[in-house]
């Protein structure tokens, strides 16, 4: 079985570009702890080999590789020439996903919580429009009885400004709904998207129970349960039987649930 690899953080250092393919450095701090009566790892600095091509469709340059954080898998070696390879490890590229950034993530996530704020004040100023034509009719000469019939339908109109909000909640949350997909289902993406770690390549699903899962999806349609995967990176977190039972139909999308990163 092949050696695998997999890295996650920044170029330490400029990119070197070649004939057919491109170079640049990174390293990774080894664990605080280690077993009583061991050492503890230091720094390992690797040297990444990526092919042009796939690094031209990342969209990174020679400037932006030294900010942006990016996922490399692929596969350890120790045959390059010292000259090309100053890194410890040299790994070969098979492939390479550019991460999301934590500050647009926090931009992102605060800009979500403003948008209800200003929905929610739209209620409000309704209310004051309501309130303010109200105290203009007490205002006015009026009998008694006249008065009380003029709170009431005040508190009739009242109860439909609240009941509007929770009816557009009701709808947004039926259009959210995907037609024909498994429970809890939260979005479509492509198969051929998702990321899946070494630690699940390593194992094999239950034969028995792959085979039940194909038949559903042959009966049915689709999956019986949707795939778990990290929000921005598409990483596979839980699920990898029903991946592979999708890649054994051939399916092109896949229900999936999103776990945000920590």
């Amino acid at each position: 079985m092949p050696h695998k690899i997999t890295l996650t953080g920044s170029a330490t250092g400029p990119l070197r570009e070649y004939d057919r393919y491109v170079a640049f450095d990174m390293r990774e701090k080894g664990s605080p702890s280690a077993p009583k009566g061991l050492k503890k790892s230091t720094f390992i600095s690797y040297t990444v080999f990526v092919a042009k091509k796939a690094f031209n469709k990342t969209g990174l340059t020679k400037k932006s590789i030294m900010h942006e954080k990016i996922l490399i898998q692929g596969e350890p070696t120790l045959d390059i020439p010292i000259d090309e390879c100053p890194g410890e490890v040299g790994v070969i590229c098979f492939q390479i996903t550019v991460l999301p950034n934590k500050n647009d993530k926090e931009k992102n996530e605060s800009d979500a919580k403003k948008e209800p704020k200003k929905e929610d004040s739209s209620p409000s100023q309704e209310q004051k429009n309501t309130e303010s034509s109200k105290q203009g009719e007490e205002q006015a000469p009026v009998s008694q009885p006249v008065a009380n019939e003029q709170k009431k339908e005040a508190e009739t109109v009242q109860p439909e400004v609240k009941e509007a909000p929770v009816q557009e909640k009701k709808a947004e949350s039926k259009q959210k709904t995907l037609p024909n997909q498994p429970k809890g289902t939260q979005d479509l993406v492509s198969f051929d998207d998702i990321i899946v770690p070494e630690e699940f390549l390593k194992t094999r699903p239950n034969p028995e129970k792959t085979k039940k899962v194909i038949d559903f999806v042959k009966r049915t349609g689709r999956l019986d349960e949707p795939l778990t995967i990290e929000k921005g990176s598409k990483i596979l977190k839980d699920g990898y039987r029903r991946y592979v039972v999708a890649k054994t139909v051939k399916m092109d999308q896949v229900p999936v649930v999103y776990e945000y990163q920590k």
